[in-house]
């Protein structure tokens, strides 16, 4: 068991949230109950997830995508009131945090997603160095098409591929989610192909015109480890109980 309040200063020390400037508040983001021994993770706080942790009997949910965002309608209606309405009415704590999951060296999204696909990170760029750049491992492919066979293998997701100019893949760059914005970024730090959640219009172009692979594996898809490797972290330090629910989404 742990206070509601000191699992949000493990979780927000652990992550270093303090040194984020993000899209919306890191942390606890709903107040439920005071004490929490049964934690669930997931990626977004949809009803669907809120729901089926209520059904779990969570405490306490954490994910990368809570309900907050800067810019978004204020207004409790709709969708918000009744995921809102869902949480309040079962006490249950909601812990959200962005820019700094993605971020960590071992439980975050991008080190985890490099851990299942068997990459090895050598070195970081971009903003608060959130891209990870290193090698696809010895066993892996050494061409474009290939290598994303093996990655919607790994991931149960076929990607988009848009193999460049077919060039030996020697070096390889990712970062989760949507960080399309970030191919420039990734080739200028030496990259052969860089990986993400999500392709906009102009990555297929670039793809072509630089050569370098783009592989876009879907947003939920890249990003469903970096909660769950993280409540399980915490939850074994802590003696609470875990329970990861994955609730598909195709994007």
């Amino acid at each position: 068991m742990i206070g509601r309040d000191e699992l949000a200063g493990v979780l927000g020390t652990l992550l270093q949230a303090d040194r984020f400037v993000d899209y919306g508040p890191n942390g606890l983001q709903v107040e439920g109950r005071a004490e929490v021994r049964h934690l669930v993770s997931g990626v977004t706080a949809s009803l669907a997830l809120i729901e089926a942790a209520a059904d779990a009997g969570a405490d306490a949910i954490l994910v990368h995508h809570g309900l907050f965002w800067r810019g978004q309608d204020g207004r409790v209606t709709g969708w918000m009131k009744r995921r809102l309405a869902a949480l309040l009415a079962r006490d249950i704590n909601l812990y959200a945090y962005h820019l700094p999951l993605d971020a960590h060296s071992e439980l975050g999204n991008n080190a985890q997603l490099g851990r299942v696909l068997g990459w090895q990170a050598d070195g970081r760029f971009g903003d608060k160095d959130l891209g990870w750049i290193g090698t696809p491992g010895d066993a892996a492919p050494r061409d474009a098409t290939g290598l994303a066979t093996d990655i919607g293998a790994r991931l149960q997701r076929t990607p988009t591929c848009i193999p460049g100019d077919g060039r030996p893949i020697r070096r390889v760059a990712w970062c989760t989610g949507g960080a399309q914005g970030w191919f420039e970024p990734a080739i200028a730090a030496g990259a052969d192909l860089f990986l993400t959640g999500e392709i906009s219009e102009p990555q297929a172009h670039l793809a072509r015109e630089t050569g370098v692979a783009f592989v876009a594996c879907g947003h939920h898809a890249t990003e469903r480890y970096g909660a769950q490797a993280l409540a399980a972290h915490v939850a074994a330090l802590h003696g609470l109980h875990h329970t990861h629910i994955d609730i598909d989404n195709p994007a």
